[in-house]
């Protein structure tokens, strides 16, 4: 039919903002994972801005403690990146590595098979890595726990990431490399939600002339 866009009216699209925690938040967040394992995956997420399914994933020769950056491998889009590795996070992850692997050394294939990829966070299932699925029921449950009034997922600590580097005087375009953000205006979303980047920005009113001074109590 020759109809034009006249024809079709256009449907305004509500947007919402992402949920935030506060460090405070996140600490006890944190407190409530019980499993060492699961711990360390979520401390993937926020520490480092891994999507749910690249902390998952995560091998052991991906995290390069002498250059302290983790390779993300083909991530969203199937693009390959590299995100920063605190020593925070590096000291936690030693910690669940010797506790799983006192050895400090893979189990060796049977029967001279190749040796498969070493995951950093193995299922229960041979040559398989944790599941996206698992690791988003333990985030809920810690969730739950917590008592937290804000509801907590996997992408909400990836939101707490970019949004505490934000309020931390990081440039926009290196907050858009580490989480992988494929366009600015992306990233540009967590100055909406930044409290304390609103807070410190100055007013033009103040700039009109001088702080109008204090009203005294008058005496009886």
């Amino acid at each position: 039919m020759p109809w034009g866009k006249e024809n079709f009216p256009r449907m305004r699209v509500g947007s919402t903002l992402p949920v935030v925690l506060d460090p405070e938040e996140v600490a006890r967040f944190f407190d409530f994972v019980p499993s060492l394992k699961y711990r360390a995956a979520l401390m993937l997420c926020y520490g480092a801005g891994l999507r749910i399914s690249e902390a998952a994933a995560v091998k052991v020769t991906d995290i390069d403690s002498k250059r302290m950056v983790i390779r993300v491998e083909e991530g969203k889009g199937r693009k390959d990146r590299y995100v920063m590795l605190s020593p925070r996070l590096l000291a936690i992850l030693r910690r669940y590595y010797r506790a799983t692997r006192p050895t400090g050394r893979p189990t060796p294939p049977a029967d001279g098979a190749v040796q498969p990829a070493e995951w950093l966070f193995p299922s229960w299932r041979a040559n398989r890595h944790l599941t996206a699925t698992s690791l988003s029921n333990a985030c809920r449950d810690a969730s739950r726990q917590s008592g937290l009034t804000k509801r907590v997922t996997c992408h909400t600590l990836r939101h707490s990431f970019a949004t505490h580097l934000l309020e931390g005087g990081t440039d926009t375009r290196v907050i858009q490399m580490l989480p992988g953000h494929a366009r600015i205006d992306t990233t540009a979303r967590y100055t909406k939600v930044s409290a304390a980047l609103i807070a410190r920005t100055q007013s033009p009113l103040d700039a009109l002339g001088p702080k109008p001074k204090p009203v005294q109590k008058r005496r009886k």
